[in-house]
């Protein structure tokens, strides 16, 4: 009965193996299609584009869009605004600018900069959020749809 048994599952294991039904490593192009959520508003804190991400798949990230990132600068895309830096109390500070489209892997992942592109290597497991950098929410406007 067990020569039985090994006899069966091994083929089928190794059919699995051989045709990709079981593969380790990246999990395949994503497309704009088969995100949960397509635009990322600028009023809203991280929010989840329904991805998720396993450390060593290679991503990329598109943007388009304006949003209102201060009432007294205009609106702007996902590169951030022409004048205005993040300082360091934003949730990316320094180089960037603020009103610029950033992400992150997971609840306390480590933000990085989108703005228009941002290709890169999943350096943790987790689901992929997108955002405004910027502190104050509440007087933001617009969205950016992610392409």
């Amino acid at each position: 009965m067990r020569r039985l048994i090994l006899l069966i599952i091994l083929p089928l294991l190794a059919l699995c193996v051989f045709t990709g039904l079981v593969r380790s490593g990246p999990r395949g192009t994503i497309q704009q299609a088969d995100l949960a959520e397509k635009r990322i508003y600028a009023y809203r804190d991280w929010q989840s584009v329904g991805v998720i991400l396993h450390r060593g798949d290679r991503f990329t990230i598109e943007a388009e869009g304006e949003w209102l990132y201060t009432p007294v600068g205009g609106y702007n895309g996902p590169e951030g605004h022409k004048i205005y830096w993040a300082p360091d109390f934003y949730p990316l500070p320094g180089g960037p600018r603020g009103g610029c489209l950033i992400g992150r892997i997971g609840e306390s992942g480590q933000p990085f900069y989108v703005g228009r592109g941002h290709g890169s290597t999943a350096v943790s497991n987790g689901t992929l959020y997108l955002r405004i950098n910027d502190d104050m929410l509440s007087d933001n406007e617009g969205s950016l749809t992610v392409v």
